[in-house]
C-alpha cells in the first residue's frame, strides 16, 4: 500500500470533540497515521493530494442500500411500498442474471464512490450475490452485504425469488465463507431477511441464532408502510419490533431501515437493545411512506444512520442529499434545532460506522482507524462564501462536490476520476443490461 497525504485541507474530524483542524490528514498502509497540521511522507512510494480550499473528511457510510436494483432506477415512480415491490421490483429482481447483476453492483459502487460514500450496508436480491460482492471488490468499496432471504410461501412472489428454508441459509453460510473477511477485512457479510412479510418465522428465528455464532450481522426492513403494518399485526397480533425482538433479531449487531411507524414501546426495545436504525429520508417520502421521528429516536438512547435504500425508490444513492434532507426534515416539527448540522454530519459518518459494527474503524478521522478519507471541494457557486464547514457539508455540498476518496487508504477517486473502474464501460454495460431487462 501507497502512502496517501491530504494535504491543506480544512479537516472534519468527527472525533468525540468535534475538533475542525487545518492542514494535511495522511494514511499509511490503510491506516491513518496523522490528522492536521504539516505531515512529512515517511516513505518513497506516496501520493500527495491537493486538497485546497476543501473539506477533509471521513467518507460518508450508508447503512441501507440496493446495489442490485440500480438498473430499475426510474422505473417504479409513483408507487407505494407493497404495489412497488409486487408489480416492479421483484419482477425486475427475478429476471436479474449474472450479466445485469454485476452490471448493477457496478453501476452502483460507482455512483456511490464518485458521491463520497466509502462504506455500505446493502441487501441484494435472493440470488447473483457473488456478482455484487465481486462488483464491491473491483470498485474498492467497503461493503458489508447479505443475499435477501425469501422463503414464506406466497403467490405475489415470483418463482424466481422463491426459495426453501434450508436453502436460503445454507446460501448465507457458503457466501459467509467465500467473502466474509475478503479484501482485508473491507468485504463482510451480514443476513438479510427481507422483512418479516417475506420470512417464516422458523427462518427469522434461525437467522438470530447463525448471525451470533457467525459473528456476522443481521440487516433487514422493519415498519416502513402502514399496509405492510397491519399485515404484520394480522399474522402474529403485534408490531413489527416486538416480532423482531421476540424472535431473537434485535441487538447492537442488528440495523433496521426506516422504522417510520414505531409506537413508544417500541422506541424504548430498540434502545435497551442497542438496535440500530437506518433513516432513508428520499426513500420514505418518494415512496408515501412517511418521515421517521429521528429527534425523538435519538433522544431515546437509539443509534440512528443515514442511507439513499435504492435506485428505483430515490432515485439516486447521494449520500450528500439525504445528510441535506435528514437535517431539514424535522425542523417544521421540532424546531430549527432539531437536528442541527454537526449531529447531522455525524449521523451520516460515525451512525453509519456503528450500524456497520466499524466504529472503532471508520466514521471519523483519529490516527489508528482506517483511511476512509474523502476531500469535499467548497469552490462551486453554490457553497461560496463557506463561513462553517459543517454548514456548508450538511447545506450546501453536493456529490458532484467530491474530489478525492481514499477507502482503506487507497485513492479510488482522485480530482472527480474514478480509478478502479472505466465509468464509460459500467455506463454501457448498465445501459445493455437495462435494455435486455426492459425491452
Amino acid at each position: 500500500m501507497t502512502e496517501v497525504v491530504f494535504r491543506g485541507g480544512t479537516i472534519l474530524t468527527i472525533d468525540p470533540d468535534h475538533r475542525v483542524l487545518a492542514g494535511d490528514v495522511a494514511t499509511l498502509n490503510g491506516a491513518l497515521v496523522h490528522v492536521g497540521g504539516t505531515y512529512t511522507p515517511q516513505t518513497r512510494d506516496y501520493s500527495i493530494v491537493d486538497c485546497t480550499d476543501c473539506v477533509v473528511m471521513p467518507g460518508l457510510v450508508q447503512a441501507h442500500v440496493h446495489t442490485c436494483q440500480t438498473l430499475a432506477r426510474g422505473r417504479a415512480d409513483d408507487l407505494e411500498l407493497l404495489d412497488w415491490l409486487r408489480q416492479v421490483i421483484w419482477p425486475y429482481e427475478a429476471s436479474l442474471d449474472p450479466a445485469a447483476a454485476t452490471a448493477a453492483g457496478e453501476l452502483a459502487c460507482a455512483e456511490l464512490l464518485l458521491g463520497g460514500t466509502t462504506a455500505i450496508l446493502d441487501m441484494g436480491t435472493v440470488h447473483h450475490t457473488d456478482q455484487f460482492f465481486a462488483a464491491a471488490q473491483t470498485s474498492g468499496i467497503r461493503a458489508t452485504l447479505g443475499k435477501a432471504m425469501m422463503d414464506l410461501p406466497d403467490p405475489q412472489i415470483p418463482a424466481g425469488l422463491r426459495e426453501t428454508t434450508r436453502a436460503s441459509l445454507d446460501e448465507s453460510a457458503a457466501l459467509i465463507g467465500r467473502w466474509h473477511g475478503r479484501a482485508n477485512g473491507r468485504l463482510r457479510y451480514a443476513y438479510a431477511p427481507r422483512f418479516v412479510l417475506s420470512c417464516t418465522e422458523e427462518l427469522l428465528r434461525e437467522v438470530g441464532v447463525q448471525a451470533k455464532a457467525r459473528g456476522v450481522r443481521i440487516h433487514t426492513h422493519a415498519s416502513e408502510n402502514t399496509g405492510e403494518i397491519d399485515i404484520v399485526r394480522a399474522r402474529f397480533g403485534k408490531d413489527n419490533i416486538t416480532v423482531l425482538d421476540e424472535l431473537g433479531l434485535l441487538g447492537d449487531h442488528t440495523c433496521l431501515a426506516h422504522c417510520i411507524h414505531l409506537n413508544d414501546a417500541e422506541k424504548r426495545t430498540l434502545a435497551s437493545t442497542g438496535t440500530h436504525i437506518c433513516h432513508c429520508p428520499s426513500s420514505n417520502l418518494k415512496l408515501a411512506s412517511g418521515i421517521a421521528q429521528i429527534p425523538e429516536l435519538i433522544a431515546a438512547g437509539v443509534s440512528v444512520a443515514l442511507g439513499a435504500d435504492g435506485a428505483p425508490c430515490n432515485n439516486n444513492l447521494d449520500g450528500f442529499l439525504e445528510l441535506r434532507l435528514a437535517a431539514l426534515l424535522h425542523k417544521h416539527r421540532v424546531g430549527p434545532r432539531a437536528l442541527p448540522a454537526p449531529e447531522a454530519v455525524r449521523l451520516a459518518t460515525m451512525g453509519g460506522a456503528a450500524a456497520l459494527g466499524l466504529a472503532d474503524q471508520i466514521g471519523s478521522l483519529e490516527v489508528g482507524k482506517r483511511g476512509d478519507v474523502i476531500a469535499v471541494d467548497l469552490t462551486a457557486l453554490h457553497t461560496v462564501p463557506s463561513t462553517s464547514p459543517f454548514s456548508a457539508v450538511t447545506y450546501a455540498a453536493q456529490s458532484c462536490d467530491v474530489k478525492h476518496v481514499a477507502v482503506d487508504g487507497e485513492l479510488v477517486v482522485r480530482d472527480r476520476a474514478l480509478l478502479t473502474m472505466d465509468v464509460g464501460a459500467v455506463r454501457s454495460r448498465a445501459k445493455t443490461a437495462a435494455r435486455r431487462l426492459f425491452p
